[in-house]
């Protein structure tokens, strides 16, 4: 049985919701405050966690930073903060999908099932990935460039993983965006991708300005250049 770590302020969001996972065949965990989401958060306990963001003792951006400093679980953040700088702060400190309020029930739960689904298969099959002179410790969630550890984001991270389990294949914009995050394509668009991509060549690359390992290919999208 999957355990959730549920942490929300609302009591009857907290009753509604965890009722709904709970009959979806998941285990819930409830904290309603920061102090008591430490206090219940074990490593190696959770198969995914839950996070408002706005807590009457603190922010859920703070307990996702502080999650991500141990462990690789899939984070979602469920908030009524919807503009684009939170969502876009969110995905980079850490978390997996950013959901707004109101939402449909339906689409909570799809989304819950997809992220497991995809945290099963995407973290779990290989333990390194090679190549261009990155290799990628899947286990420990640590990049290297030429042996020196790089020190990415989880977005960025994830980014080079999808990158580099697709070498030399032309990955469009929708194909990316759809593969990492579940997040309205409103706020994390084509553009926003652009941004990442930057970011993450100048951490890769030997000239971000002529970037040899994620290369643009135009009109179509990017790819993991491996061939001379």
């Amino acid at each position: 049985m999957k355990q959730i770590f549920f942490v929300e302020d609302d009591l009857s969001l907290i009753t509604g919701l965890s009722f709904a996972m709970q009959k979806q065949g998941y285990q819930v965990t409830t904290a309603r405050t920061s102090l008591e989401a430490k206090a219940l958060w074990r490593e190696d306990t959770y198969d995914l966690v839950i996070l408002d963001v706005s807590l009457p003792d603190g922010s859920g951006f703070d307990l996702c930073q502080k999650i991500r400093k141990t462990s690789k679980v899939p984070i979602m953040f469920l908030t009524a903060m919807d503009e684009e700088t939170d969502i876009i702060m969110g995905l980079d400190i850490g978390a997996d999908d950013y959901i707004t309020k109101p939402f449909k029930l339906a689409i909570f739960l799809s989304r819950i099932h997809a992220l497991l689904r995809r945290y099963d298969n995407f973290y779990k099959e290989d333990t390194k990935l090679s190549s261009n002179d990155i290799q990628i410790q899947l286990l420990k969630g640590e990049v290297y460039k030429k042996g020196t550890l790089l020190d990415l984001t989880a977005s960025e991270y994830k980014l080079l993983r999808l990158f580099m389990e697709h070498p030399n294949q032309v990955l469009s914009a929708e194909q990316i965006l759809s593969s990492l995050w579940d997040c309205e394509e409103k706020y994390i668009d084509a553009n926003t991708l652009t941004v990442y991509i930057r970011r993450l060549r100048t951490k890769i690359e030997d000239n971000p300005g002529e970037p040899k390992r994620i290369v643009t290919v135009r009109r179509m999208g990017y790819k993991w250049n491996t061939e001379d």
